[in-house]
């Protein structure tokens, strides 16, 4: 493996792991708005009242792309572990 090959494979593990959390994070950014803009109308500042959203929300997203993210994930450790066999560490 050249010095300059695991660099680059660190790079595209971070810009996989953009990609993959994109989806969670950014539904949590969404319902975390939705809710706080809820509290503040309503006044209940409780935080079981925020939690339970977010909770449902990760298990909503994990369920219904987690295949997705799996395959992205096993595939570039996969790729990972081939370019690091075949040219040696």
């Amino acid at each position: 493996m050249s010095p300059d090959s695991l660099p680059a494979l660190f790079r595209e593990g971070l810009m996989l792991l953009g990609v993959v959390a994109g989806p969670l994070f950014g539904a949590l950014l969404l319902v975390s708005l939705i809710v706080g803009v809820l509290q503040s109308v309503t006044q209940i500042q409780e935080p079981a009242v925020g939690a339970v959203p977010r909770l449902a929300t990760v298990i909503i997203v994990v369920a219904l792309s987690g295949g997705w993210m799996m395959e992205r994930l096993a595939g570039f450790m996969r790729s990972a572990i081939e370019r690091i066999s075949d040219r040696g560490f």
